[in-house]
């Protein structure tokens, strides 16, 4: 065998022989030897040598910026960019299929989701590699071969029950939502460190049905993750480039939307719309993970304190000012803006909480496209309808972009207006232990898409909880109503009684089929840990990876 290649061998058909430097860290079968060819990977290959050292330089630069907020400094506008906010340009145009967005619905990659979301009658398909779906090997290369049946119209199942499913004859734009830049696919190394996931991620998808896609009149669309900075904007708008250059595809092909998911890349929305001009048609209100972002990056400030998550609503001041902003820059620059999810699943058992829910998603949605949001988001194909109803009602046109929102005026004072503070409660306090339980008991059993208490949650959800108890541990304002300190004492208290209520409310069959012991465990450390995790997932992940050999840490 060459000194600088791998095989697989009893595995496939045929011994695989890989591209220099790339090993396996996983068992490959030969249905998964079909995705990760020798071309594809050499592909992925390509784009990892090219870009991997600048991506640690910028997960090292979100370290700098996290340790000066820390030092007290607040975040503003970049004066060195004054000069594009101030300037006046647009993104390219949009593709047909991406003019009409009024109804996007999420969720991962497996093969029943697939279909169901491809056939719920939203204009767009959200497949979801990053949070709402759990990183396993399985999960990331069954998503991709599912995907590239989807792409060719050859996905179908039959269910135990015997119900069959297939693709409608016409289904959603499918978009696909890589791993964020801080994660690592640590089954596959390069050059003997894990690849990136979100390079992975994309370049597998992008190898097997760019070309495909292309002849089907659409093309390779993606929705990219938790950027903080412009300059992890201008990465990813390299790897296009040299994406499209490698598969012979004409620049811009590629187009994307940009979840703005993280406080810091709302100051800096026009300068990310500029660096991804040429590919970039949106920007997204993540509005969860930007409330975990907000409590991450100020978690040391003595002053900043959030009330109970239930309390911190899109009316909030602070997330008031980020989503009128997001629209206004959008539009400004001839880009779509995207609302936010609506979380909220059908209640079939109880006919009045499920009136309840689905008002709640009509007002959501209401204030969204008055507001002027072009689209909005769903998890659940029962409130496709609701949705557009409201948006049919209110943007009869495919967008309204037209509609450029120069009334609105947004400063660096209101993206930082922290209300409310209160009320933190003891019944606040005990749902965020409950649902960060419940939700990385599920994720540690290979579900990262989780019905909790009647929403449909992503990591996002534990990533709120377990974040703002670390922070009401910490700061003199995280005091319960009834006048008690949130300690580490309480917490170990309150932690197992609502694990057994976990149990109790799971029964043991559901119990059976997660992780909840677990999940416990690696909330009660993560949460009562001196140092801050920056992302829940990455302790998650080295779990679920401990058979493997140490992955290069970044």
């Amino acid at each position: 065998m060459p000194k600088n290649t791998s095989r697989i061998e009893s595995l496939v058909d045929k011994p695989l022989t890989l591209p220099a430097g790339v090993e396996f860290r996983a068992t490959v079968t030969p249905r998964y030897a079909a995705i990760l060819t020798p071309q594809a990977l050499a592909f992925v290959a390509k784009l990892a040598r090219k870009f991997e050292a600048r991506r640690r330089e910028l997960i090292a630069a979100r370290a700098r910026r996290q340790s000066e907020f820390d030092a007290g400094r607040l975040p503003d506008f970049l004066p060195e960019t004054k000069a594009i906010r101030d300037a006046e340009w647009s993104v390219a145009p949009a593709p047909r299929d991406l003019q009409d967005r009024r109804v996007e619905i999420t969720g991962p990659t497996d093969r029943k989701m697939v279909v169901n979301a491809l056939n719920s009658g939203a204009n767009v398909f959200m497949a979801d590699f990053e949070d709402s779906n759990t990183p396993t090997w399985e999960n990331m290369i069954e998503g991709q071969i599912n995907l590239r049946e989807a792409v060719h119209r050859t996905i179908g199942l039959v269910s135990p029950e015997g119900k069959r499913y297939e693709l409608n004859e016409t289904t959603a734009t499918l978009l696909v939502r890589p791993r964020g830049w801080h994660l690592l696919e640590s089954h596959v190394t390069i050059d003997g460190a894990p690849v990136s996931g979100a390079i992975f991620d994309f370049g597998v998808y992008f190898f097997h049905n760019a070309i495909t896609l292309l002849a089907r009149n659409t093309g390779p669309y993606f929705y990219l993750p938790k950027l903080e900075s412009h300059l992890e904007a201008r990465l990813w708008n390299d790897i296009f480039v040299t994406a499209q250059r490698e598969l012979g595809v004409p620049q811009g092909t590629i187009k994307t939307t940009v979840l703005i998911e993280t406080v810091l890349a709302a100051f800096e929305m026009d300068e990310i719309l500029f660096e991804l001009r040429e590919h970039c048609v949106g920007l997204n209100i993540g509005r969860w993970d930007y409330l975990f972002s907000c409590i991450k990056k100020f978690r040391s400030n003595r002053s900043f304190c959030l009330a109970d998550r239930a309390q911190v609503t899109m009316t909030a001041p602070f997330m008031r000012a980020y989503a009128l902003l997001l629209i206004k820059t959008c539009h400004r620059r001839g880009a779509f803006a995207m609302g936010g999810m609506a979380a909220q699943i059908p209640i079939k058992s109880d006919p009045a909480a499920n009136a309840a829910a689905l008002e709640k998603v009509r007002a959501d949605k209401i204030r969204e496209a008055t507001d002027g949001c072009d689209g909005t988001w769903v998890a659940h194909p029962g409130l496709v309808g609701i949705a557009r109803a409201v948006f049919d009602q209110h943007m009869p046109a495919p967008n309204q972009v037209h509609r450029k929102r120069d009334d609105v005026q947004v400063t660096a004072k209101e993206l930082l207006d922290f209300q409310p503070e209160r009320p933190i409660t003891e019944a606040g306090l005990r749902n965020s232990i409950s649902v960060g339980i419940q939700y990385i008991g599920a994720w540690f059993a290979g579900n990262g898409c989780v019905p909790v208490y009647n929403l449909m949650e992503d990591a996002a959800t534990a990533e709120i909880s377990r974040s703002q108890i670390w922070q009401w541990i910490r700061s003199p304002k995280g005091v319960l109503e009834d006048g008690r300190k949130v300690t580490r004492e309480l917490i170990r208290k309150l932690l197992p009684e609502e694990l057994a209520k976990v149990r109790t409310l799971l029964g043991e069959s559901g119990w059976s089929v997660g992780r909840y012991e677990d999940a416990a465990t690696l909330f009660e450390q993560i949460t009562l840990s001196d140092d801050y995790v920056e992302f829940l997932t990455l302790p998650g992940y080295a779990w679920l990876t401990r058979g493997l050999r140490e992955p290069v840490p970044v």
